[in-house]
């Protein structure tokens, strides 16, 4: 029998919370100052911001909650996590 896989923190998420809306919406956002302004400076101030943000929301919160054991606490139960 096989195990199942581990869950995702990603499984709780709504559609514009997934991994691939956060890094097309940052770097969207990012382009764009560039494309608007052509400014080295204002786009390195537009994208210090969401690079923390996407950097968060991509690599650091999905292994604090693999970390808490809040996503091993739920699987199984239905029931989603309070993040």
């Amino acid at each position: 029998m096989q195990t199942p896989p581990p869950p995702s923190p990603w499984q709780y998420k709504p559609w514009w919370c997934q991994p691939w809306s956060i890094a097309l919406t940052g770097c969207g956002t990012i382009l764009a100052s560039w494309l608007v302004f052509h400014r080295y400076w204002l786009t390195g101030l537009v994208a210090l911001p969401l690079g923390a943000w996407m950097t968060f929301f991509l690599f650091v919160w999905p292994k604090l909650m693999v970390e808490s054991g809040l996503l091993e606490a739920n699987h199984g139960s239905g029931e989603r996590p309070h993040a």
